[in-house]
């Protein structure tokens, strides 16, 4: 058998891919700061080549995907990464080299390749944060985060890649995937739809009375 047929046969269907080529429209949108019609569509067809035309290996997909989460996440991200850019801004003007950065370790619920990069780019995105390592066979994430004071502020940044991890669970997430989320009730809950919380709203919630250690 050849290896052009064998390699065919491993390539995942269509449907199935469905998941990675919207995510990387999305990612191609992100980078130019570009959502006209025209250049989404423009990277809908560099997408399509990468996945169908490229020899890849098959990315483990889950099957599922749920456009109603998705939806609501592109919705809700795009207005973080505006509402993020404006906080970066004015934490330039105000604060400027004084800002105090921290580097954080978020242990995730798995390590699916998937999964992990679309948390990771979705955080990096996001103005205030960069992945600057990650442990793929541990699921850990290393972030270099901007205006980190006091170690509330870092767990609710934890918290916050926590939630959108959730999100992207939700959206696309095996079975399996889906029950690692904790229930409605649970202290720890981290129960999320597609929609995106802010990760600086977390962090600025929780140096709420920790003024006198910022600086």
């Amino acid at each position: 058998m050849s290896t052009s047929a064998v390699r065919r046969r491993s390539r995942n269907s269509l449907r199935a891919e469905l998941p990675l080529i919207l995510w990387l429209v999305v990612v191609w949108g992100a980078l130019w700061g570009d959502w006209s019609i025209g250049n989404l569509v423009f990277g809908l067809l560099l997408a399509l080549l990468v996945t169908r035309l490229l020899t890849l290996p098959p990315v483990r997909l889950s099957g599922r995907f749920n456009v109603v989460h998705f939806a609501l996440f592109v919705l809700t991200f795009i207005w973080q990464v505006a509402k993020a850019s404006f906080r970066v801004f004015w934490l330039a003007v105000t604060q400027g080299p004084r800002v105090r950065n921290a580097v954080l370790r978020v242990p995730l619920r798995q390590n699916n390749d998937l999964l992990m990069t679309a948390v990771g780019h979705t955080m990096a995105l996001i103005p205030g944060s960069l992945v600057v390592e990650v442990d793929r066979g541990n699921g850990i994430l290393y972030f270099h985060v901007l205006d980190i004071s006091t170690p509330e502020q870092a767990e609710a940044f934890r918290r916050s890649a926590l939630d959108i991890e959730a999100a992207w669970i939700r959206i696309m997430g095996t079975r399996e995937d889906l029950k690692l989320l904790t229930v409605v009730g649970d202290p720890d809950n981290t129960e999320a739809t597609g929609a995106l919380e802010s990760p600086a709203h977390e962090m600025d919630e929780a140096g709420t009375g920790h003024g006198e250690e910022r600086s």
